[in-house]
């Protein structure tokens, strides 16, 4: 019988110590928890009036070191901000990786909408809280969410506009979609300047969503303002001594070869030699033998020689007795950008010249913006190609205004190419919640609940972008949803007067596909975290130091 209590009382151990497992409602739960706390953390950047995050510096340093694979540039974008609470706060927690995915995808996809699709993910998941509290199942929940996402993505398609056939009126969405992305970020005093540049760089891909061709350079000093778009390409860099200052009709090649390991390794070697006159033949062979390559490098009939590694001053000297200019250290992604720009390749060896694609350029010059030198590129082979010079106070202004910059150029080409626009302003949100609320009365049973959970997460969005400018949301979003109800398809919420208006009006546009891709996207991973009703968690593995002592 004591057997039988024993065996009771302490059951067979499943898990290494450490480990464990958690089931069904502490589960969910648990998993809620973090999706909460991530929502919390980024909903108060939402919106035109919306705060910033900021982290600091001594935090940074591990942070990047965890994050050294991204290509992303340094500034810390919101889902940036999500990875770091992730990695390095050590929230140990599922949920908030799937936030952090979600929030990557649409960053990816649309290139804007990062923080929207993941507060729309956790008010879904704060909604089923209440759900299951009133013992609805999560199958029923998701099977109400199918259904209510499948509503509301069928009457934001309804509502959407194509203007594409009227080049004025494409250009003037265009430009508005780029004043409504630019509001909400750091640079929205100047939003008007820079939508009017980014939808001018847009416009020269012709099409294309490859942002390869459109350059953004930063230089300090002056203001923001004092930005500009300059056709054709520039490269950050000088060119070299007693070499021509400007070349017409140039034919470059590019390449990615060491001009220096051609050296015979002297120094640092031990080498016996009878006198010194020894060591000079050694010299002379060197010398030689990169004059070779210099010489195979010429039969290739190039005025401009582009390398991205370093050039040595000997044949820097020889370029420079044929009048090639040749030019040093340009940075991979510049090479790379060269030859697409250029319409040349990326050449490493040199025995075959009459398999090389040189680059062709009308005119390549020296230019002074600000106090630096840069070269530029007109006539370039690839007609889009153009740069943008962002002007500013200090480096952290223009890493922020260049991730702006990046992303308003992305839903640009996306709207390019996926032309229909709908309203912001929470007008396309509120449409939607209406909508999926109407389908909640029409549907019978314990789904019609989580129909209209779904309703209030989207209404949500435009309660949170009023409280972040400091209005009454309450009575903003009620005169809202009535304005929605009597017909007013277009009315959003005008937050530099604290009103609801009609964005037709206001020009306040956003892309169809950006808000399709929000919807989508949180509504799947929030229907993901709710099916989870088990977590497993592995033992932490033991620390070098730890073992010495086992």
């Amino acid at each position: 019988m004591r057997g039988d209590l024993n065996a009771a009382l302490n059951p067979i151990p499943l898990y290494k110590p450490g480990g464990g497992e958690e089931k069904a409602e502490i589960a969910r739960l648990s998993t809620f928890a973090g999706a909460l706390a991530v929502g919390d953390l980024v909903k108060s950047t939402l919106g035109p009036k919306g705060m910033e995050s900021f982290l600091l510096q001594m935090m940074e340093q591990l942070y990047y070191r965890k994050l050294a694979s991204s290509n992303r540039e340094n500034t810390l974008s919101k889902q940036r901000i999500f990875e770091f609470l992730f990695y390095v706060l050590g929230v140990d927690n599922p949920v908030a990786k799937v936030l952090v995915e979600i929030s990557k995808v649409q960053d990816d996809e649309v290139g804007d909408g990062t923080t929207s699709v993941t507060v729309l993910a956790s008010e879904l998941l704060r909604e089923t809280e209440n759900l299951l509290g009133q013992k609805i199942h999560p199958q029923t929940i998701v099977n109400g969410w199918r259904k209510a996402s499948a509503e509301a993505l069928k009457v934001l398609e309804q509502v959407a506009e194509d203007h594409s056939k009227n080049p004025e009126q494409f250009k003037q969405d265009l430009l508005n979609i780029a004043r409504t992305t630019l509001s909400s970020k750091i640079i929205q005093g100047k939003k008007d300047h820079f939508s009017k540049l980014c939808v001018e760089a847009v416009l020269k891909l012709k099409g294309k969503t490859d942002l390869q061709s459109i350059q953004i350079i930063k230089k300090l000093g002056n203001n923001l303002s004092d930005s500009y778009l300059e056709e054709g390409f520039l490269l950050d860099k000088r060119i070299g001594i007693n070499m021509p200052k400007r070349v017409e009709n140039a034919r470059v090649l590019i390449c990615n070869t060491p001009m220096d390991t051609d050296k015979v390794k002297v120094f640092g070697s031990r080498v016996r030699v009878d006198s010194v006159a020894k060591v000079a033949e050694l010299e002379l062979a060197e010398k030689e033998k990169m004059k070779d390559k210099v010489e195979k490098i010429l039969k290739h009939d190039c005025t401009v020689f582009i390398n991205r590694q370093l050039i040595y001053d000997y044949p820097e000297q020889l370029f420079a007795d044929k009048g090639v200019m040749a030019i040093e250290h340009a940075d991979f992604e510049g090479v790379e950008r060269l030859a697409s720009v250029l319409g040349g390749e990326i050449v490493s060896t040199f025995d075959a010249p009459d398999k090389v694609r040189l680059g062709r350029c009308k005119l390549i010059e020296e230019v002074i913006i600000g106090e630096d030198k840069l070269i530029k590129f007109s006539g370039v082979a690839l007609g889009e190609a153009c740069t943008i010079i962002l002007r500013g106070a200090t480096q952290q202004i223009l890493d922020e205004a260049e991730r702006s910059i990046h992303d308003a150029l992305c839903v640009l080409s996306q709207t390019v190419k996926e032309p229909r626009i709908c309203y912001g302003g929470g007008a396309a949100e509120m449409l939607m919640a209406n909508a999926v609320t109407q389908l909640a009365e029409k549907t019978p049973g314990k789904e019609s609940v989580a129909i209209e959970s779904f309703a209030r997460a989207l209404r949500q969005l435009p309660t949170i972008i009023a409280d972040n400018a400091g209005y009454d949301s309450a009575e903003l979003v009620a005169n809202l949803r009535a304005a929605h109800a009597s017909g007013k398809k277009t009315f959003g919420l005008d937050m530099r007067n604290g009103t609801t208006d009609d964005m037709v009006k206001l020009g306040i546009l956003e892309s169809y596909h950006l808000k399709r891709q929000v919807v989508v996207s949180a509504s799947e991973a929030a229907e993901m975290v709710l099916r989870i009703d088990n977590i497993i968690r592995a033992p932490p593995r033991p620390r070098q130091r730890d073992m010495r002592h086992h």
